[in-house]
């Protein structure tokens, strides 16, 4: 299956900055959504060196035996190390780091993903969104320990603290896993910048509402500004479905938390 895909970001409404990067393969073998962390311009600069060097490995042994799993992580390891090293060819940005999650299309039947921090892989399948990486943070361990609920990890003033990001030392856990893709499904790849403003009901519905890709990335990010925009955004979509099977996402009746139906 070759995919459909698009990808959009967008600074938000209160930064000065956006320290968010993605990158789209042309050829549509892998995408790559990154959120830095650690001031102006060491975030910018952190996600930025993770989008290129990921991109950069993959490119580089791509042809090669290695299996995809181990491809993934020599990215990711490669990343972390070109962040620590200008870290110290730069100590004025010494605590920068990054999320970073990416989807491989390389193997035949078997695509991967791979995920550090908190930006995030969803799957929409007909009209259920499922969250596909983990987050990796306070918050989402203590849901997993049943310490929080989701609801109040959703509002938890530690829902941004990070369990490991690209740029540490100690980096210990990369997430890879092994994807299911049928004809008709979308994924979204996001920083949080999207998923702090819009729960899950309302991307997916705007994920199922249109045929026109870019469409859909414009507007799960004009949503996200209508509902306060605090960080930056960015959306990559990549999609396996007919081409006439959807209504426009000019139809949808989202709401505007503001001026009510959009």
């Amino acid at each position: 299956m070759k995919p459909q895909f698009t990808g959009l970001t967008d600074i938000g409404n209160v930064r000065a900055v956006n320290q968010d990067a993605f990158h789209l393969d042309s050829e549509g073998r892998f995408f790559i959504v990154a959120d830095g962390m650690g001031g102006h311009a060491g975030g910018q600069e952190a996600s930025q060196i993770a989008a290129q060097v990921i991109q950069e490995y993959l490119n580089s042994y791509w042809e090669t035996s290695e299996p995809s799993p181990a491809l993934l992580k020599g990215a990711f390891q490669a990343a972390n190390k070109a962040i620590l090293q200008d870290q110290k060819n730069h100590p004025e940005r010494s605590d920068m780091g990054t999320t970073a999650v990416v989807v491989l299309f390389r193997d035949e039947n078997q695509p991967w993903y791979a995920n550090v921090g908190d930006s995030r892989l969803y799957r929409l399948r007909g009209e259920s969104l499922q969250q596909l990486s983990e987050d990796q943070t306070w918050v989402a361990q203590a849901v997993k320990r049943e310490v929080l609920t989701p609801e109040e990890a959703r509002t938890h003033p530690w829902r941004h603290v990070l369990s490991q990001c690209l740029g540490r030392e100690d980096l210990t856990m990369i997430e890879i896993e092994g994807l299911d893709i049928q004809p008709g499904d979308r994924l979204l790849l996001c920083s949080d910048g999207l998923t702090e403003e819009l729960p899950d009901d309302l991307i997916g519905q705007v994920l199922a509402g249109s045929v026109d890709y870019e469409a859909i990335a414009s507007h799960l990010v004009r949503e996200a500004k209508a509902r306060e925009g605090k960080d930056n955004v960015t959306v990559v979509l990549v999609g396996f479905d007919p081409l006439d099977s959807l209504h426009p996402v000019d139809q949808l009746d989202l709401i505007d938390p503001e001026n009510g139906p959009a």
